[in-house]
């Protein structure tokens, strides 16, 4: 991932106080929909849209002087996204992956978390309750994990949308290796950040 050397958990816990550390999880469900009735959905994932007009995954910034990774993960779910956070927990066996950058001296955390469509769908419509919403979240989006017949809209186009940090690259990371995209779709999109 541009500008960030991937860490292992042990290793980025040990770095010392003048590191931050912030944790992020994609919120995913199976979703047997059809998009006009023919175009298979196949899982529904979310991100949010932040108040810099960048897209990124719920989460924020946690203090391991007051609590584990995952426990200030789900504080923030719960501010971000709400009530209906509190009907999952995000637990390290969610865990994917540590990047540190160097400036700022930040360490992003990342997790995948399953949940059933009806959770997912729970979070959605209680989002706009939570008590970051309209501050540090402007709303929820559904990454599309298809690509239309014109070979651009859908997923194509939604990646060329502005990510904070390293989310497009965890986002495309999470897609490939927890099987959530077609087979053989893959291959089309670039780890690569953009130019």
């Amino acid at each position: 991932m541009a500008g960030m050397r991937r860490l292992e958990l042990a290793e980025a816990l040990q770095l010392g106080p003048g590191w931050r550390h912030a944790c992020h999880a994609l919120l995913y469900a199976p979703d047997p929909g059809l998009l006009f009735g023919r175009i298979p959905l196949r899982y529904a994932v979310l991100m949010q849209m932040r108040f810099d007009g960048r897209l990124g995954f719920p989460g924020g910034f946690v203090d391991l002087r007051d609590c584990s990774l995952e426990d200030g993960l789900n504080r923030e779910l719960g501010e971000e996204l709400g009530e209906a956070a509190a009907a999952f927990r995000v637990e390290r066996a969610d865990y994917r992956s540590s990047h540190a950058g160097s400036r700022p001296r930040v360490v992003a955390h990342f997790y995948a978390k399953c949940l059933t469509l009806e959770q997912l769908t729970a979070v959605e419509m209680g989002a706009p309750r939570a008590r970051d919403h309209g501050l540090e979240v402007l709303g929820l989006v559904r990454v599309p994990l298809y690509t239309l017949r014109d070979g651009v809209g859908g997923l194509p186009a939604f990646l060329e949308n502005t990510f904070i940090g390293n989310a497009r690259e965890q986002l495309l990371e999470a897609l490939q290796n927890l099987g959530l995209l077609e087979p053989g779709s893959f291959a089309r999109f670039k780890f690569s950040a953009r130019p």
